[in-house]
C-alpha cells in the first residue's frame, strides 16, 4: 500500500492553522527504516500500536518484550515478537493484513520514532511493511525509567463499557500522557503521543474528553487524519501498575480561540466522544518511575 505524495487532511489543517507549506507533513518521509534507527528500535521494550478493528473502530494499545523483540529485518520490514494482551480489541485484528501505526518511544531519553504501514500476524507476533518512517521531537514526553518487569499476575479479563466510570474519569484527569491512534481513507494508520502536566486532559462528562493541542512540528499527522475521518482511539497507561484504559470514539478539532484560551499554551482544542471503553489490569509487565516532567509542558489552568 503505497501512500500518496500528498495528505489532503494535513494540508487542510496547515492552511487553517496558517502553518507549514506545500508538501510539508507526512509526504516528506520515505518508507525505508534508516540504519541509524535500527539500534534504537532493537533497544525498545514496548511499542504503542494503532489500528482499526473489523467494525472500523480505531484503537491504541501496547505490546512489550525484551530488548530485541522489535527489530528491522530489512530496510522496510519490522518484526515484532508480541501481540496485544488477551481481550484487547486488537488482539486478533492482524489475523488479516491491515494498516498499522507504530510508535517507539524511550521515555528515559525522551526520544521517539514513528512508523506507519501494514502488518499481519506472524506466529505469536506481527510482521510489518513500512510506508512512512520518521523521528519525532521530544516535546511533552515525560522522563520515566523502567524499574523492572513485574512478577505479577497475568493480564486480567477485559472490562468493557460505553462510558467512563468514576474511577476511569480520575485516571484520565490525573494522566500526564496518553496515546492516540488515527487513520484516514487512503492515508493509512498512525500512532502518536500527547503529553502535558497532570490535568491537561479535561473530562467534560462520562463520554466527553477535551485536551489542548500544543505547538508541535506542524506536520499535523493526527489532526490531518481526524479532518478526513474522525474515528480515533486513545490509550491511557498506568505506568506504575501496567493497567491499560482504552477508549475508541471520534475526535473533533475545536478551532474557536475562546476554547483554546481556557488551556495555557493551547493553539486549539480537540474534543473526543467516547463510543466504547476497554480496561485490562496487568496488560503490560513493565513498571515505570517518573523522574521529571517535560520542560516543554505548559502549566494547567
Amino acid at each position: 500500500m503505497a501512500l500518496p505524495v500528498v495528505h489532503p487532511g494535513e494540508q487542510a489543517v496547515q492552511r487553517k492553522a496558517q502553518e507549514g507549506g506545500p508538501g510539508w507533513g507526512s509526504p516528506m518521509f520515505g518508507p525505508e527504516i534508516p540504519l541509524g534507527f535500527h539500534p534504537f528500535i532493537r533497544a525498545q521494550q514496548m511499542l504503542i500500536i494503532g489500528a482499526a478493528d473489523d467494525a472500523g473502530a480505531v484503537w491504541s494499545t501496547i505490546v512489550t518484550g525484551r530488548p530485541g523483540f522489535a527489530r528491522p529485518v530489512d530496510d522496510r520490514t519490522l518484526a515484532i515478537d508480541a501481540l496485544p494482551a488477551p481481550g484487547d480489541p486488537l488482539r486478533h485484528a492482524f489475523d488479516e493484513e491491515r494498516a498499522i501505526g507504530v510508535l517507539a518511544l524511550h521515555p528515559q531519553t525522551q526520544r521517539r520514532i514513528r512508523a506507519n504501514g501494514v502488518a499481519v500476524r506472524d506466529g505469536d507476533g506481527l510482521r510489518m511493511r513500512t510506508e512512512q518512517v520518521l523521528g519525532n521531537c521530544p516535546k511533552y514526553l515525560q522522563n520515566r525509567v523502567i524499574t523492572g518487569p513485574a512478577e505479577a499476575a497475568p493480564p486480567g479479563k477485559a472490562r468493557t463499557g460505553k462510558e467512563l466510570s468514576e474511577g476511569q474519569r480520575r485516571r484520565v484527569e490525573e494522566a500526564d500522557t496518553f496515546f492516540i491512534a488515527s487513520r484516514a481513507p487512503g492515508q493509512g494508520a498512525d500512532s502518536s503521543h500527547r503529553g502535558g502536566m497532570p490535568g491537561f486532559v479535561t473530562v467534560a462528562g462520562p463520554r466527553t474528553l477535551r485536551w489542548p493541542d500544543y505547538a508541535g512540528n506542524q506536520f499535523y499527522m493526527t489532526l490531518g487524519n481526524l479532518h478526513l475521518d474522525p474515528a480515533c482511539g486513545l490509550l491511557f497507561l498506568d505506568w506504575e501498575r501496567g493497567h491499560t484504559l482504552q477508549l475508541t470514539g471520534t475526535g473533533r478539532i475545536d478551532w474557536d480561540p475562546r476554547s483554546a484560551a481556557a488551556y495555557p499554551g493551547a493553539q486549539r482544542v480537540v474534543e473526543f466522544t467516547v463510543d466504547a471503553v476497554v480496561e485490562i489490569d496487568n496488560a503490560s509487565p513493565l513498571r515505570w518511575e517518573l523522574q521529571d516532567y517535560s520542560r516543554f509542558n505548559p502549566p494547567v489552568a
